[in-house]
C-alpha cells in the first residue's frame, strides 16, 4: 500500500510542475527575471543570458502543495514540517539572491557574508526546532557498516550547522550546465527515500518522492537547451532539503558520499583559491570541476551525463552502507 501511495504522490508532484511551468517560463519572460551571465564566464554561456531563471520557486511551491493537498495526516507530522521548513527557507535564501539579480542586471546579488548569515540562521533554527518537537531525537550518528551509535552531544549543533551550510552551497555551485544540479539532486535524494522506508519513516519517503517527481518534471524544461534555470531559489533549496533528509533518516555521514558530486565540485573550487592566492596557479582551466572539462573541449552534454553517471554511483555505494 505504502508503495502505491509514493508512487501516486510522485506522479501527481511530476504533473503539477508540467503543468505549471510553461505558464510559470512565459510570466518570468514578461517580468524579464532572466540570467545574467558573468563576464569572465565561458563564451558558450553567454548566449544563456536572458533565460528565465528562479524556476526553483515552481517545483519548491509544487512539492509542498502535493505534499499538504494529498496527504491530510501529514499536518501533525513534525517530520514533514521540518522538511517544508528547510525546503522554504533555505529556497527564500536563494530567492532574494536572484531577485537582487534580475534587478540589478547583474551577477551581484546577496553580498556573501548575507548569504551565509541568513543560511546559519536557518540551519540554527532547524536543529532546535528539531530537538523541539521530534519526540525521540537525539544527538548520535551512525557509523556505516560498523552499525555503531556515536553520541556527539554538544558537537551535534554544529554538523547540523555545517551540514545544512556546506550542502546548500554545494548544490549552488554545481548548478552551472543545463539540467546537471537537477539530475544529481534527484540521484542524491532518491537513496533517503530507501532509508526512510527501511526505517517506517513513510512521510519522509512520500515527501522525497514528491520532490522527486516534481525535479523530473522540471527536468524536462532544464534539460540542454534549457528553458528555464532554477536559480540560487532551487539550488539552495535543494542542498537544504538534501541535509534536512539526511539528518531525519539518521544518515548524516553518508550524505557526504551520496553527494560525492556535489563534494567534488566544491572541492574543486576550494583547491583552485588556495592554489592561486598561496602559489599564483591554478590547478584548474575553470572552477567548478564542471567547467575544466568544459574547456578540454567536451561539450556541456557529455559533462552533464558524465556527472550524473558518477552522481549515480555515489548514490548507489551510499544505498549499499545503508543497507549493509
Amino acid at each position: 500500500m505504502i508503495f502505491i501511495q509514493v508512487l501516486i504522490n510522485f506522479i501527481v508532484g511530476f504533473v503539477f510542475v508540467m503543468v505549471a511551468m510553461p505558464k510559470s517560463i512565459r510570466y518570468l519572460r514578461e517580468l524579464k527575471f532572466g540570467q545574467v551571465e558573468r563576464e569572465e564566464g565561458l563564451e558558450s554561456h553567454k548566449q544563456k543570458g536572458g533565460t528565465p531563471t528562479m524556476g526553483g520557486v515552481v517545483f519548491i511551491l509544487c512539492s509542498v502543495l502535493t505534499v499538504y493537498l494529498l496527504n491530510f495526516s501529514f499536518f501533525t507530522n513534525p517530520y514533514i514540517h521540518l522538511i517544508t521548513f528547510a525546503f522554504v527557507g533555505f529556497g527564500l535564501i536563494g530567492f532574494l539572491d536572484d531577485y537582487l539579480i534580475v534587478v540589478k542586471k547583474t551577477n551581484e546579488g546577496l553580498k556573501p557574508l548575507y548569504k551565509y548569515t541568513l543560511q546559519s540562521v536557518v540551519a540554527i533554527a532547524f536543529y532546535f526546532l528539531a530537538k523541539a518537537f521530534i519526540p525521540d531525537f537525539d544527538t548520535s550518528i551512525t557509523i556505516p557498516l560498523l552499525h555503531m551509535n556515536v553520541d556527539l552531544v554538544w558537537f551535534y549543533p554544529i554538523l547540523v550547522y555545517f551540514m545544512f551550510t556546506a550542502e546548500s552551497n554545494a548544490v549552488n555551485l554545481t548548478d552551472g550546465l543545463d539540467g546537471l544540479a537537477t539530475g544529481l539532486s534527484m540521484v542524491a535524494i532518491a537513496p533517503f527515500v530507501i532509508f526512510a522506508v527501511m526505517t517506517k519513516n513513510y512521510p519522509v519517503a512520500i515527501y522525497a518522492m514528491i520532490i522527486v517527481g516534481a525535479l523530473l518534471g522540471f527536468m524536462y524544461y532544464n534539460y540542454h537547451p534549457a528553458r528555464i534555470f532554477m536559480g540560487d531559489t532551487g539550488s539552495l533549496a535543494l542542498g537544504g532539503v538534501l541535509a534536512a533528509l539526511a539528518l531525519l533518516t539518521n544518515q548524516e555521514l553518508l550524505l557526504i558520499i551520496i553527494g560525492g558530486v556535489f563534494l567534488m565540485e566544491t572541492l574543486s573550487v576550494i583547491i583552485q583559491v588556495v592554489s592561486f592566492k598561496t602559489r599564483g596557479k591554478r590547478v584548474f582551466k575553470m572552477a567548478p570541476i564542471h567547467h575544466h572539462f568544459e574547456m578540454l573541449g567536451w561539450s556541456e552534454q557529455q559533462v552533464v551525463i558524465t556527472f550524473w553517471f558518477l552522481g549515480f554511483i555515489c548514490g548507489m555505494i551510499g544505498i549499499v552502507l545503508g543497507v549493509m
